[in-house]
């Protein structure tokens, strides 16, 4: 089973989220968070695999808590939820750890799949939606910041700058093995290896990174 927190302001709201949910049989909703600081408290308390997190809360609001939750509860994945497709709070979520995005207006199929999608350890958002909020929203970072950018981009073989470059255009491994005419497993091997080289816990920060350290720009 897979253990879930739903975080949100509007009792609603989590009430047909819950409904959705406890109706599969491999899902299974653990607890309910009103706010930030109740979900942090909540997610340290019960461990829940999946949060399904809102991003717009008073007090403590959901990027804050997703920040949180990654720095303390690396295993616990989190899932951002927002009423709009194009917002900056995405970025910022998905740059503080969360593992993927959902619009808050999401059918109870994309739902259900998001939560798997993440569980799984994959990034629960459609790639070119990815690059069209990335590319909105992420700008070149200070400097003592890009300076460090710039060293973990040294790190990367050619073929590992090409494969990113490949990833934040919005391309799947199986797109780009067919791009690269290498096989799958290969591609998945060099991903491995650069996420670890630039420290990207997913696709979505990686891209972020291909970002801010310019090796694409946005519209490309």
């Amino acid at each position: 089973m897979i253990s879930v927190l739903l975080v949100d302001d509007h009792a609603l709201v989590r009430k047909g989220f819950r409904l959705m949910l406890d109706a599969q049989p491999d899902l299974t909703v653990v607890g309910e968070a009103g706010d930030g600081a109740e979900a942090v408290r909540l997610s340290a308390e019960l461990r829940p695999d999946v949060v399904v997190m809102d991003l717009h809360m008073p007090e403590l609001d959901g990027v804050r808590a997703t920040e949180l939750i990654a720095e303390a509860l690396p295993d616990v994945r989190v899932l951002a939820l927002s009423t709009f497709d194009l917002d900056e709070n995405v970025v910022a979520a998905l740059r503080a750890g969360a593992c993927g995005f959902l619009p808050k207006d999401v059918s109870p199929e994309e739902l259900v799949e998001g939560v798997r999608v993440v569980h799984a350890g994959e990034a629960a958002l459609a790639p070119r939606l990815l690059t069209r909020l990335i590319g909105t929203f992420v700008r070149a970072p200070e400097p003592p910041r890009a300076a460090r950018r710039s060293l973990r981009l040294d790190a990367l073989t050619d073929r590992e700058r090409e494969i990113l470059r490949l990833i934040a255009r919005g391309l799947s491994n199986a797109e780009i093995a067919g791009e690269l005419a290498v096989s799958p497993s290969t591609i998945k091997n060099h991903v491995t290896s650069l996420f670890a080289k630039i420290g990207a816990r997913d696709r979505a920060q990686a891209v972020i990174f291909a970002y801010e350290a310019a090796l694409v720009s946005p519209g490309e």
